[in-house]
């Protein structure tokens, strides 16, 4: 990560609520789209020149309006099992974390992907905190939650890949999630560290000349939830469009696996713009306790990163 002076923490809060919040709202506002094709899209939203820019909930999950998916709540149960662990004296603690995603599941969420199902069962069933490398493994799963260990470890590049890692192979056991959790999950460390746009560029350009697989320009046009087709999108939103708005709205628009390339993109055009800056409209109609949830759990993060990690340099 570029060297920086540690930013005011007015600033870094700001990012970071910016964000996590910028998370939820991605995902809130692809709840809607999500498995629909863009030709749909267009057509379901006519009257609004062809483009879904409000969040108005409904989608095949037949959410209420503001109500978030399994990209969010997946998130704040990993970051609890986090705070869990520091409480307890057993900090980022494997065995913590996967019983924070059976706790999740258990309490019945919205949705719930087959490859993050299929892990916690076999955590339920036989105790092992990963299983073997799988060519099934490599949907988008482990990416989409990743945020609270970016935050909790700020500070600590090493901290930071091995506890990613670890949280993501208890369900995902895939190169090229190991990958994305990695390389967006420095690019938004990045970004919260005071990283702008040209600096971001050649650490783009190298993560993507490290993993080709991972090329988005030009952009292949598939937003499914293969992570290939996922880290694309989010790349190609994110770098093309600087607007958080935006690029939140260019990411649903391509359906598919809406809710969790909105909130991906929301994830890293918030840590760019900061949450002063996100769209007041869309932050009214936020599930409120979401919002709360969100608020408290990264300030919890980011006092964790600055108790097991002094803030002095990056």
């Amino acid at each position: 990560m570029t060297e920086h002076a540690a930013p005011p923490y007015g600033v870094l809060w700001d990012r970071a609520l910016g964000a996590y919040l910028g998370l939820a709202l991605g995902d809130a506002l692809g709840a809607t789209t999500e498995f629909m094709t863009p030709r749909e899209i267009a057509h379901r939203f006519a009257a609004q020149g062809g483009v879904h820019r409000h969040i108005v909930g409904g989608g095949w999950l037949k959410l209420a309006r503001g109500q978030v998916t399994d990209d969010t709540t997946m998130s704040l149960a990993l970051g609890q099992a986090l705070l869990r662990g520091h409480a307890l004296g057993r900090g980022f603690d494997t065995q913590l974390i996967a019983d924070g995603f059976v706790a999740w599941w258990r309490g019945k969420p919205v949705d719930c992907g087959n490859t993050c199902r299929r892990g916690i069962q076999r955590y339920l069933q036989h105790g092992t905190l990963s299983g073997p490398p799988n060519d099934g493994d490599g949907g988008n799963g482990a990416l989409m939650r990743n945020l609270p260990v970016a935050l909790a470890t700020l500070g600590d590049d090493a901290g930071f890949e091995r506890v990613a890692l670890a949280q993501a192979r208890v369900t995902h056991h895939h190169p090229l999630s190991d990958a994305a959790v990695l390389g967006i999950g420095h690019l938004v460390r990045a970004l919260l560290v005071g990283d702008d746009m040209s600096a971001l560029q050649p650490r783009i350009a190298g993560f993507v000349q490290a993993h080709r697989a991972f090329r988005f320009t030009p952009y292949p046009g598939r937003a499914s939830a293969y992570v290939v087709d996922t880290v694309q999108t989010v790349l190609h939103c994110f770098v093309t469009q600087p607007d958080f708005e935006q690029a939140v709205i260019t990411a649903v628009n391509l359906g598919e696996d809406a809710d969790t390339t909105g909130a991906l993109v929301g994830m890293l055009a918030g840590a760019r713009c900061g949450a002063g800056r996100l769209p007041r409209r869309w932050l009214a109609r936020l599930d409120r306790a979401v919002m709360r949830d969100i608020t408290d759990q990264a300030a919890a993060l980011l006092a964790l990163s600055r108790h097991d990690a002094a803030l002095t340099t990056f």
